[in-house]
């Protein structure tokens, strides 16, 4: 197994979600494909898109835009189609627009009621 991260501008998030829902690869109702898939609010250290995007934070004394992190874990064979979609719709005509990240899962146990 694998687990994805990636960092996506907050006006991708949607389209990226829906792609991965429509590509029938990522389901929420218990069938097989990728799951766990999460979305967390991140503020990154990145050039903006523009200025009205970058604010200041006084918790980091540094200026940032806010993003969205993207988590999934997923089967060794769906990595490099669930990789091209999410790089496909998130996607912002900047050179730069966000990172995917693809690590091994080295060990996974369900939490269950006993």
């Amino acid at each position: 197994m694998k687990e994805i991260k990636a960092y996506i501008h907050n006006h991708r998030i949607a389209d990226v979600i829906r792609a991965l829902k429509e590509s029938g690869l990522c389901n929420t109702d218990g069938t097989p494909g990728c799951r766990n898939l999460a979305v967390i609010p991140v503020k990154i250290l990145l050039k903006a898109m523009d200025a009205r995007e970058q604010h200041y934070s006084i918790e980091l004394a540094e200026t940032v835009i806010n993003e969205s992190k993207l988590e999934l874990v997923c089967e060794d064979h769906q990595v490099d189609e669930l990789v091209a979609i999410i790089g496909h719709a998130a996607r912002t005509g900047q050179a730069d627009a966000g990172w995917i990240y693809v690590t091994d899962i080295v060990s996974a146990a369900a939490i269950r009621w006993l």
